[in-house]
């Protein structure tokens, strides 16, 4: 399947990708929703206007309606422009006029929030992770707790603070309290990144239903990349009893185009094998888990090298999105179009796997070296940090774009 936009070879968004954002053309006041195809961006509104597309869901500034439309809608959508873009149909390519209004230079564009994002949920689904975290915090022997391989364990997020790539992010503020000393209030010092990817859930469901485990799929639009920024040594003094609070709540960076479940179904593979088995609820014979490189890069102040310091994949996830939608519905929660659930810090089982400075450093004792010479245990003021995924088989590529964002001195 080609299409008649030239796509280069590496682009993340060839024709069988065509992921969903949100845009706004430079000198437009009006965002409108959109996808990728190349180094191009195509305006779904446009393309409806002119009765392309079978639905009436991309007249307004984000992809709520799209998503509340539901799975039969999404891979009508996604088929029907597969087909229009396609080199061997005439009707777009050979119109001049509608192209003129529906395509855009994708450096001609910026880039926004592709949902309006009610609620967010944060697990924490990464065995290697738990493990790396419960043996720096606690004891190397235990360092999973008792409930872990039981359950998809989360915490309920910040949605107002959940920001586009490229936002800048300012360095929080909070108690800290070294050993034997008492605590102080003032900037973060362990400031961290947290490799995961989130997924946004479609048709909402009603108070008091849950989703099963083999219908979750019907309510999973598709994926992002999320960087969920980390206070460590905020997190540290405050997390007992209740869990992350000023922490975590100061940002979340996502990226901006939305991956869906349709581009990456060639890349489900087997997850990590769970024992114990888990409970009735939470089995499928599905494979739920997606083989999808992950990498982390520290680019510092004044440099264009980017110095890569993780590079991981989505498969390790030992608790995959079925079994943490299933579960976190239910108790009866009810879901909405455009919440969005990220995996938690996605590490695998080696050093270079790690997906979060507090492990790849070991709490600091171990430091990155950078190619500018300096070196880093946590993320410094003016540090840029870039997370990029791609999914590649058979000659096909299926990419995220990156998630970036710059740290900005306190206040």
């Amino acid at each position: 399947m080609r299409s008649f936009i030239d796509v280069s070879p590496g682009s993340d968004f060839p024709i069988q990708n065509l992921p969903y954002g949100i845009f706004l053309p430079n000198g437009s006041t009006r965002a409108r929703p959109g996808t990728a195809l190349g180094d191009w961006v195509v305006d779904l509104d446009a393309l409806e206007k002119a009765h392309l597309l079978p639905t009436k869901v991309f007249s307004g500034s984000s992809l709520n309606d799209f998503m509340a439309a539901g799975r039969e809608t999404w891979t009508l959508v996604r088929s029907t422009l597969q087909v229009l873009l396609s080199e061997d149909n005439s009707r777009l390519r050979d119109d001049m006029d509608l192209r003129s209004l529906a395509l855009f230079p994708r450096k001609a564009v910026t880039m926004l929030l592709p949902a309006q994002i009610g609620d967010y949920t944060d697990f924490y689904s990464s065995r290697e992770h738990a493990t790396n975290v419960g043996s720096l915090f606690r004891d190397p022997k235990n360092a999973l707790l008792p409930n872990w391989l039981h359950l998809p364990v989360a915490y309920h997020g910040r949605a107002s603070s959940i920001v586009v790539s490229g936002t800048e992010i300012r360095r929080p503020k909070g108690q800290t309290k070294a050993d034997n000393a008492d605590p102080v209030f003032g900037p973060s010092r362990l400031l961290d990144f947290e490799l995961e990817v989130g997924f946004f859930t479609g048709p909402g469901t009603t108070i008091g239903e849950s989703i099963s485990i083999e219908k979750a799929t019907e309510h999973i639009f598709g994926f992002v990349l999320v960087n969920d920024w980390s206070a460590r040594d905020i997190q540290t003094w405050e997390y007992v009893p209740l869990g992350p609070f000023l922490a975590k709540n100061f940002a979340t960076s996502i990226s901006p185009w939305i991956v869906t479940l349709d581009a990456l179904e060639p890349f489900r593979c087997p997850g990590p094998k769970q024992d114990p088995e888990p409970l009735p609820y939470l089995r499928s014979e599905r494979d739920s888990a997606f083989d999808i490189s992950l990498e982390v890069s520290i680019n510092p102040p004044n440099s264009d090298v980017e110095n890569v310091v993780c590079r991981s994949n989505f498969k390790h996830l030992y608790w995959n999105i079925c079994q943490q939608l299933a579960h976190h519905t239910s108790g009866g929660c009810n879901i909405k179009p455009g919440d969005l659930m990220a995996s938690g810090t996605i590490s695998g089982p080696e050093k270079g796997s790690f997906g979060s400075m507090l492990e790849i450093t070991w709490r600091g004792t171990t430091p990155v070296q950078l190619s500018d010479g300096t070196e880093r245990k946590f993320i410094n003021d003016g540090d840029t940090v870039v997370m990029k995924g791609v999914a590649e088989k058979n000659g096909i590529r299926i990419g995220f774009g990156e998630v970036s964002g710059k740290i900005l001195p306190s206040v």
